[in-house]
């Protein structure tokens, strides 16, 4: 007879999740995974399959949580430009900790089609939102109306990513407040 999983699968995969943030796919060995995750190498299999599958459900559950925080953020203000900016103003915060997205848009682009299908379901409601939010915006009159919605979306979506980037690059929080507010500024 089987032995029961004695270890909660959302806090291994969490745990997974960051040993995957911080050193990428390539980076992170299967020792480093069953040390953070405080399970055996055979649980890990028995549980998430391999390490390319367990990678595969950290990006998903990351994505999706990331997003379901972009969009609160986005839409916790009155004026979409204030939800933008609290966008913004939330990357730059949890900047300093590493994104499994950008992560692995880095280390596999877009060959990894499995990678690509978790990346785009979890962006493109946030992609819809920020188009929605540039609309209402240009309505409000804080964004140029002169520029597409869709683009500026693109746009925003490029500095998240930019800010992102410039953390781990090693940018200081007053340089990633800089960039936010110039993505703004950008806008108007």
């Amino acid at each position: 007879m089987a032995r029961p999983k004695e270890f909660n699968k959302q806090a291994a995969l969490e745990a997974a999740t960051d040993v995957f943030r911080a050193h990428g796919f390539a980076g992170t060995s299967t020792e480093m995974l069953t040390t953070a995750m405080q399970i055996g190498r055979q649980s890990l299999y028995d549980t998430f399959g391999d390490k390319w599958h367990l990678y595969g459900a950290a990006l998903e559950q990351y994505a999706q949580a990331e997003t379901r925080a972009h969009m609160a953020a986005l839409r916790s203000r009155d004026k979409a430009i204030d939800g933008i900016a609290r966008l913004l103003a939330r990357v730059v915060a949890e900047a300093s900790r590493p994104c499994l997205g950008i992560g692995s848009v880095s280390e596999f682009g877009d060959t990894k089609p499995e990678l690509a299908q978790i990346r785009e379901a979890a962006g493109r409601p946030l992609r819809d939102a920020l188009v929605d939010s540039v609309r209402e915006a240009q309505r409000q009159g804080d964004i140029a109306a002169d520029l597409g919605a869709r683009y500026a979306a693109a746009f925003l979506l490029a500095q998240i990513a930019a800010i992102r980037l410039a953390a781990r690059g090693g940018a200081s929080d007053a340089e990633l407040r800089a960039h936010a507010k110039l993505a703004l500024k950008a806008l108007s």
